[in-house]
């Protein structure tokens, strides 16, 4: 069975796995910070929500009207260039008072181009490791991005606490700038893997309606979707209950911990410990389980029985590593990278879609209710997955990713 180690071993994807999880903590730290600046200087819980989530809704538009690139251009220069540009936003947000208009429309034109740069890794990723060193690679990055996402959000407090925001932001832009330098100085220079063919909005238009279009991909895709999306919306209620409930203060907290824990212990274990086999024969149980706890919430439910909830469904998120050997194979050999910008940027969206949607929804049942209503969309999608998906038999074969070639 493959390894961790073996998995780190390869020199290119230790280096696109260490520059990302960097990536992810100066994403977690810009995002804060700016949601801190932004109430510092205006007092508006409004604006300061906006700006902890304008990252996420113009990756959409992003994948739509340019996934083609992740394809038609070498992947050194488009992920270097990515994390050039997430850097000096950072910079410019530190360095220059901009008005609050300006700096919410300074990040989300950055969030356009963020999935066309994740999909060239991702790419590249899908490229370099084979087989079910793949799953494994994508089980680290996963466990990887839940661990740093907790530090970035959890550190961002103390940096600004020790350094202001602005000197946090600074903190957040160096962690990409070096990023950038590493990946252009250690990362060959591969060729690209489409030509180029048409516009890049009309290539992008075609390449997306292709894979909607195919069954299968539509299928995979909406399966990596659609949980997360309701666990999301349960879990931006979290606030908004601990307080209904009257939990302690920092109870949210507490409990806002328990969801990416369980996802890193869920990617870990399963990624690790788990034959190929029996990952894929598993997809539709964890992605259950992923709303099967949230029921609780129905409830009056304690403090401790609340966070085991959020952890046991976190857990569940792991059903996500049975899916991507398939999700690999059905994708075609020169449109992987607009697919996985597809992926990442579906997945943004739904995430934003989720909270709306269920918050509306405890306007009107409550908060309690709500996420217990989330846990069930989580179920049900789970057991709209079991009447199509068919986990490989075991030792059955499964196509390879076409080897890389060096320029």
């Amino acid at each position: 069975m493959t390894t961790y180690r073996e998995v780190l071993g390869d020199p290119r994807f230790r280096l696109l796995f260490t520059t990302r999880t960097l990536g992810i903590v100066g994403d977690s730290l810009r995002i804060t910070t700016l949601a801190v600046l932004i109430y510092a200087g205006t007092g508006s819980a409004l604006l300061s929500a906006v700006a902890f989530g304008i990252g996420f809704l113009p990756q959409l538009l992003g994948s739509m009207l340019l996934g083609s690139l992740t394809d038609r251009l070498r992947p050194r220069r488009l992920i270097a260039l990515g994390y050039l540009l997430d850097g000096a936003a950072a910079a410019l947000l530190a360095l220059v008072r901009l008005p609050v208009a300006a700096s919410l429309l300074l990040v989300g034109v950055v969030a356009v181009f963020t999935p066309v740069f994740n999909g060239a890794s991702s790419r590249l990723v899908a490229q370099t490791l084979h087989g079910d060193a793949y799953v494994l690679g994508r089980s680290l990055s996963n466990a990887a991005s839940s661990g740093a996402q907790l530090l970035g959000l959890a550190g961002g407090g103390i940096t600004v606490a020790l350094l202001g925001p602005r000197g946090a932001l600074l903190v957040a832009a160096g962690l990409h700038l070096a990023n950038a330098l590493a990946i252009r100085l250690r990362l060959p220079d591969l060729p690209a893997r489409r030509r180029t063919d048409g516009s890049v909005v009309g290539q992008s238009w075609r390449g997306n309606g292709e894979l909607l279009r195919g069954t299968a991909v539509r299928r995979l895709l909406l399966a990596q979707w659609l949980p997360s999306a309701a666990v999301t919306g349960a879990e931006s209620l979290v606030v908004a209950y601990a307080g209904v409930r009257g939990f302690p203060a920092g109870g949210y907290g507490f409990l806002l911990a328990c969801l990416p824990i369980g996802m890193l212990v869920g990617d870990v274990l399963v990624g690790r410990f788990a034959a190929p086999a029996t990952r894929e024969r598993l997809v539709a149980p964890l992605a259950a389980l992923t709303g099967l706890p949230l029921l609780v919430f129905a409830l009056p439910a304690p403090l401790p029985l609340c966070a085991a909830a959020l952890l046991v469904a976190g857990f569940g998120f792991a059903y996500a590593l049975g899916l991507q050997r398939p999700f690999l194979d059905a994708l075609p050999a020169d449109g992987q990278g607009q697919a996985f910008t597809l992926l990442g940027s579906g997945n943004m969206t739904l995430q934003g879609v989720g909270p709306a949607l269920f918050g509306t929804l405890a306007v009107l049942t409550g908060t309690g209710p709500a996420m217990a209503a989330a846990g069930a969309a989580a179920v049900l999608a789970a057991l709209w997955i079991a009447t199509w998906y068919r986990p490989a038999r075991a030792g059955a074969p499964t196509a390879a990713p076409e080897p890389v070639r060096a320029a």
